[in-house]
């Protein structure tokens, strides 16, 4: 089992900066992609940003391009969310999301690949 933990919520102006951060503990995530999603009220959760486990190669969902960038660190089995230029539409439940299984490695955009999620962290943007 793998637990994920999100932390580096909170509120912040527009034009801010966020980060969040994603620690895996009970099982090694060195070998599988990573991912960020967001659910805002009312909405689904939708895709936000995917690292694959060698942090080479990386998606993000049109909205955050050129804002947001996701990276990762092996060696302290953690993923991260650096948020740059916040809007107040940004303002959701952010939770990361680690794959297993064969192909795991790569990166992904639907939830449903993702087999472990974290508890989410808020991320309140004012205008």
């Amino acid at each position: 089992q793998v637990q994920l933990v999100e932390s580096g919520g909170g509120l912040v102006q527009a034009g801010g900066s966020l980060r969040l951060s994603c620690a895996a503990s009970g099982r090694t995530l060195s070998n599988k992609a990573m991912g960020w999603f967001r659910q805002a009220p009312g909405k689904e959760r939708e895709f936000v940003a995917t690292i694959n486990w060698t942090g080479g190669r990386t998606d993000y969902t049109d909205s955050v391009k050129g804002r947001f960038t996701i990276s990762r660190d092996n060696t302290k089995n953690t993923g991260y969310l650096q948020m740059n230029s916040l809007k107040p539409e940004d303002t959701a439940v952010y939770y990361c999301a680690a794959r297993t299984g064969s192909g795991g490695a790569g990166i992904a955009t639907m939830t449903y690949e993702y087999s472990y999620w974290g508890q989410g962290t808020q991320v309140t943007v004012s205008s």
